[in-house]
């Protein structure tokens, strides 16, 4: 079902996500927000996020040993990195901005364009041995990468409490890419946000939890004029979601007349969107909504960082029927009908950045449990 442009439910990437596990793992979660949906093969456990932590602040896991996940992913940034595209060990750049790992339990895929990348433990092994970019550069060295880490007494106790099972059948079996990635996946399914001064506003029964400029900002983002909540909606605000109560994911992709080269709605070579996968020309310029939580913090903007602040975002992209607009090609026609365009003043404006701001979570930015184990050692 290639209907990629508006909100959808998606039952075909059923195959790929059908063998899912409840778990009795403890989420932490206020009763408002469900469950994410755990791989039957991957449980979690205390043990295995703890491992996935140390792997994922550990340069040793890149192949000049200078590289970790955390390199791109920063915890005070909503683990973005405030850089337009990511630089790998080479130097090369990857193609996208490096997305917000915020609640990335939830999403149902995992990257801007490519609609198979369904499981964080198969996404982790693009940056880990990609060659188009390369980016942590381990393509060919596994072995390598697990004599480094069965070297080091800490990871062999690490290793051994969170797979007990694969410790009883010896050392390859217990430091491998399965082992390896399913720690990693573990610990990003516990970067849960869910505690920004709009929940306690709007969930917390909390009514001075955020200001009056952004009650009228939410009032904008949720009007008919602005359109903002069409695809930044539900408790995730994006139309992307996979959780314990629903029976199928849904998933969105959009175009949003961000480019135009040629005046017909090309988007420059690279900047395909879904249509790189699909090879389908409808999904030209379609990519993932992301989500607005902690946007605040996530800077620069849009799926290769084009546009630098949220004042931006609204003024040159959204309230201009997307920025191809003024760049002299027009209105991109294949944009997504959403896409209109509208007025909107200076105050109007902040007032949104206001709401905006207002979805940022101070905690998840800051928890111990969620930051660098090496930093925290004496």
């Amino acid at each position: 079902m290639w209907m990629w442009g508006k909100r959808i439910t998606v039952a075909w990437l059923m195959g790929v996500t059908s063998t899912l596990a409840a778990s009795t793992f403890d989420w932490g979660l206020p009763a408002w927000v469900p469950e994410p949906v755990v791989p039957a093969d991957n449980p979690m456990s205390a043990a295995k996020v703890e491992l996935g932590r140390h792997l994922f602040y550990d340069p040793r896991l890149s192949a000049n040993q200078q590289m970790a996940c955390a390199t791109c992913h920063h915890q005070d940034k909503a683990f973005t990195d405030g850089l337009a595209r990511s630089p790998g060990i080479t130097g090369e750049s990857a193609p996208r901005n490096a997305q917000s790992l915020a609640n990335v339990a939830y999403m149902p895929v995992l990257t801007w364009a490519n609609p198979l990348l369904t499981e964080l433990e198969v996404q982790a092994l693009i940056p880990l041995f990609g060659e188009h970019p390369v980016e942590m550069g381990m393509a060919g060295r596994e072995q390598e990468l697990f004599e480094r880490l069965g070297a080091d007494p800490q990871y062999q106790r690490l290793f051994r409490a969170a797979f007990p099972a694969e410790a009883q059948q010896g050392a390859q079996a217990l430091f491998s890419l399965s082992t390896l990635t399913k720690a990693l996946a573990a610990f990003q399914r516990t970067m849960l946000s869910f505690d920004s001064p709009y929940d306690r506003y709007r969930y917390g029964g909390q009514p001075d939890a955020i200001s009056p400029a952004a009650k009228r900002g939410e009032e904008l983002f949720f009007s008919e004029r602005m359109e903002c909540y069409h695809c930044h909606g539900g408790f995730l605000f994006n139309d992307n979601i996979r959780h314990s109560r629903l029976p199928f994911p849904e998933l969105g992709f959009h175009n949003t007349g961000l480019y135009n080269t040629d005046g017909r709605g090309s988007y420059p070579k690279g900047h395909e969107g879904l249509q790189e996968i699909t090879g389908r020309s409808d999904d030209h310029g379609l990519f993932r909504t992301p989500s607005l939580r902690n946007v605040a913090v996530t800077a620069p903007y849009m799926h290769d960082g084009s546009i630098p602040t949220l004042v931006d975002v609204i003024r040159q992209h959204y309230s201009v029927a997307g920025r191809a607009t003024v760049e002299g090609k027009g209105t991109n026609p294949l944009r997504s009908a959403l896409i209109e365009g509208f007025d909107v003043t200076d105050d109007e404006i902040n007032d949104l950045v206001a709401f905006l701001e207002s979805l940022t979570d101070a905690d998840f930015l800051t928890r111990k449990s969620l930051a660098n184990p090496f930093q925290q050692q004496p």
